[in-house]
């Protein structure tokens, strides 16, 4: 989780500074295609192409695709019209849009103590954003829709996994957006230099590496585990957002994160606590 979080991070800062240059669905296209030679090697190197392809559920594979690009084409808009580190920070509301959706979309049941926390997040997302004030940004909204989608690809993946193979997702999931974002590429499209065919090179790289990293992580430990280390891309982007463009975090985005985060960290404690318990019937008025 560790070398997953570094891999999203550097590949972060090389968005940041190719969507400078390039439109947003250019550099997320070579992000995807790019993506697939390594998580292409991994499928070869696990089980082979037949047994990491074959899927009864071709549509939904689809539909993951389809979020997947409206989530990756707002967090990297975000990337562009925030400093790295507040886009970054706003991104951590997805865990609290995913408790949200979870009751109507995947049938959970979500009791009091995960309510407040979520609750308590969107006060972290007021603090962060002002919306009481002129300073909101809509490199703000951007990056919080990007959190929104970030949570319904959580939730398609958790229906996918029912069924499918972690492999199978990744693939799909890559060549969908691949696939999709290329139809668009005509549309917007600036020739890159040398030097810049390698960054969107390494992009993709980052980013595929990064995708099989962590979903190695969830195979080998708990997500109590691993999850809570996914907060530390905060300090990466900080410290990569401070060294290459100056940016400091304002007192009130460092605030909010650290309640965003918080909150997060208690949904997940929640959650896991809960899964932890024997099957049993549920008593009336239990508070989750």
């Amino acid at each position: 989780m560790l070398g997953s979080v570094l891999l999203f991070s550097l590949m972060n800062v090389l968005v940041k500074l190719l969507t400078e240059t390039f439109p947003v669905v250019e550099v997320a296209f070579f992000r995807s295609l790019f993506a697939l030679i390594p998580v292409g090697a991994m499928i070869a190197a696990q089980g082979g192409w037949v047994a990491n392809l074959r899927t009864a559920r071709p549509f939904a594979h689809l539909w993951r695709g389809m979020i997947g690009i409206a989530s990756m084409s707002a967090m990297f808009w975000s990337f562009h019209l925030l400093p790295l580190g507040d886009a970054v920070a706003l991104t951590f509301a997805a865990p609290l849009f995913l408790t949200a959706l979870s009751v109507p979309l995947l049938g959970e049941r979500v009791g009091i103590h995960r309510w407040s926390a979520v609750l308590v997040g969107f006060l972290g997302v007021l603090i962060m954003v002002r919306p009481s004030g002129d300073v909101l940004q809509f490199g703000s909204l951007v990056a919080l829709a990007a959190a929104a989608g970030q949570a319904a690809a959580m939730i398609t993946v958790r229906q996918l996994s029912r069924t499918e193979p972690a492999n199978t997702i990744v693939f799909y999931f890559t060549t969908a957006t691949t696939v999709m974002l290329g139809l668009a590429l005509p549309f917007a499209w600036s020739t890159p230099t040398a030097h810049e065919w390698l960054l969107l090179l390494a992009t993709g790289l980052l980013g595929g590496g990064g995708q099989l990293l962590v979903t190695r992580a969830y195979s080998l430990a708990p997500a109590a585990v691993v999850a809570p280390l996914n907060y530390l891309s905060l300090l990466w982007a900080v410290l990569f957002g401070w060294l290459l463009w100056g940016d400091v975090p304002a007192s009130n985005m460092a605030a909010g994160a650290v309640v965003v985060a918080a909150s997060g960290l208690y949904i997940l404690h929640r959650e896991t606590r809960r899964r932890a318990v024997p099957s049993k019937p549920v008593p009336a008025g239990s508070d989750d």
